[in-house]
């Protein structure tokens, strides 16, 4: 499992990416400021650090510059300041990507996988994460899931739901909350897409589509496994 370090002055911000992190299946940490960062740096090994650039105390460029001193670890800034001139004073300090706020945790966390590739890190066999009930496999660190032994055909958003629904097995789930941790909470769509999707996700299941339970006037559940 990737081991990530969010660092910034704002708590919500960093609540908020941990969050997503979590939801993408990664281990994430917290730093209120560049001194802290620095020293959990020292302490132990993150796979990837998410640095702001205005905070008290020490400002992120500072802190990636002494991080840098003893680290290769991959660093993506954050930043309210888009100017070229800021973006190349971040470049020449050593970071790998520069975010602008306000950003979108969809489109970080699509970077975080793109950095964390670059640098060609694989993640140790011991920590795959994988769900097994009778022909069903959800593979969740290799993003597949096969049925009877073969690949299912699923859209993006199908996996993102039944990953969701696995890792939440046995727990009643309502509308909004599926809606909010699938789509996100600035999701504005029709209601009704939620629906479409448990749908093309049960014809995707074949056989294990029963696993999914509609409970009315609530939402759904996950129940393959479940007593």
């Amino acid at each position: 499992m990737y081991k990530i370090l969010i660092v910034d002055d704002e708590a919500n911000i960093r609540k908020l990416i941990a969050k997503y992190a979590a939801f993408e299946g990664y281990q994430a940490e917290e730093a209120a400021d560049g001194v802290q960062a620095v020293r959990m740096c020292r302490e132990r090994t993150f796979d990837l650090v998410i640095m702001d650039i205005m905070m008290p105390g020490m400002d992120g460029l500072t802190a990636c510059r002494k991080i840098k001193a003893f680290s290769d670890v991959p660093v993506i800034i954050l930043s309210a300041r888009g100017e070229e001139y800021d973006k190349v004073c971040g470049f020449q300090t050593g970071i790998d990507d520069y975010v602008v706020k306000p950003f979108s945790p969809r489109e970080l966390m699509l970077r975080i996988q793109a950095v964390l590739k670059r640098y060609g890190q694989a993640q140790p066999p011991q920590d795959r994460e994988v769900y097994q009930y009778e022909g069903l496999t959800v593979d969740f660190t290799g993003r597949t899931v096969l049925v009877d032994g073969k690949a299912a055909a699923m859209s993006p958003k199908e996996y993102d739901l039944l990953f969701y629904m696995v890792r939440n097995r046995g727990i009643a789930l309502t509308r909004e909350k599926l809606i909010n941790e699938v789509w996100g909470y600035h999701y504005y769509g029709d209601a009704r897409t939620l629906d479409t999707h448990i749908k093309l996700l049960r014809k995707s299941l074949g056989p294990y589509s029963a696993g999914i339970v509609t409970l009315r006037g609530v939402g759904y559940r996950f129940a393959l496994g479940q007593d």
